[in-house]
C-alpha cells in the first residue's frame, strides 16, 4: 500500500511539473486577462423603422418615409475594447441599388433626426457641427455609408483603432447620401432620414 502510495505520488507530481523546456504558467497573468475582458463593451440595437410616437421608446424611428420604407429594419452590433471598435450594420427593406450614409452619433433617437447630436468623434471637434477633415473622418469617427442590392439590404462593418473610454455613442443614424470627404463638407451626408438607438448589453 505504501509503494502504491508513493507511485501515485509521483505521478501527481509530473502531472503538475511542465514539460522539460516549457516554462509554468504565470498566475500574475490571470487578472490582466480579466482586466481585458472587463473592457469589453457591447451595444446593440434593432427593429422595424416606424414613425415617432410620443409616449413609445422606438429602437428604430424613421423620419423620411419615401427613403425609408414601411417595413424597412436594421440591426447593429458594436464591440469595443482596448484594441479599437467594431460596429456592424445591416439593413433590409430599403429602396434597392441606392447610396446611404450612416454614422455612430452621440446621443440616442429622438422625435426628429437632430436629437442624436453629433458623430461620435474620438476627438472632439471643438466647432460643431464638424466640417473639418481633421476631424470629420473615417479614421476619427465611425462611418457606415452602404449601397443596397435589388433587394434593397445591405450589410456594412467598420473598425476604428480609437478606444471609447469614458463615452459610449448613442445611436448609428441614417442619411440621405454617401459621406462627404472635402474641405467644408467632410462628414455631412444630407438629411438625417433614419436612426437606431444603441443599448449597452
Amino acid at each position: 500500500m505504501r509503494k502504491i502510495n508513493a507511485l501515485l505520488t509521483g505521478a501527481a507530481l509530473v502531472a503538475v511539473l511542465p514539460a522539460c523546456g516549457e516554462e509554468a504558467p504565470d498566475a500574475a497573468s490571470e487578472p490582466s486577462q480579466r482586466q481585458d475582458s472587463a473592457k469589453l463593451t457591447t451595444l446593440h440595437g434593432e427593429g422595424e423603422f416606424t414613425d415617432y410616437r410620443p409616449g413609445t421608446q422606438a429602437s428604430a424611428i424613421r423620419y423620411d418615409k419615401k427613403l425609408v420604407p414601411s417595413g424597412a429594419e436594421a440591426e447593429v452590433t458594436l464591440t469595443a475594447d482596448s484594441s479599437g471598435v467594431r460596429v456592424e450594420l445591416e439593413v433590409s427593406g430599403l429602396l434597392p441599388n441606392r447610396e446611404y450614409g450612416a454614422h455612430v452619433h452621440v446621443k440616442e433617437c429622438g422625435p426628429t433626426g437632430d436629437d442624436a447630436g453629433p458623430h461620435f468623434q474620438h476627438e472632439e471637434d471643438p466647432k460643431q457641427p464638424s466640417v473639418d477633415p481633421k476631424y470629420a473622418n473615417p479614421e476619427n469617427e465611425i462611418w457606415l455609408d452602404f449601397t443596397t442590392d435589388d433587394e434593397g439590404e445591405a450589410e456594412v462593418t467598420s473598425a476604428v483603432k480609437f478606444t471609447l473610454g469614458d463615452r459610449v455613442p448613442g445611436s448609428v443614424v441614417l442619411h440621405e447620401h454617401h459621406t462627404g470627404t472635402e474641405e467644408g463638407e467632410a462628414g455631412t451626408a444630407g438629411g438625417r432620414i433614419a436612426c437606431i438607438t444603441l443599448v449597452k448589453q
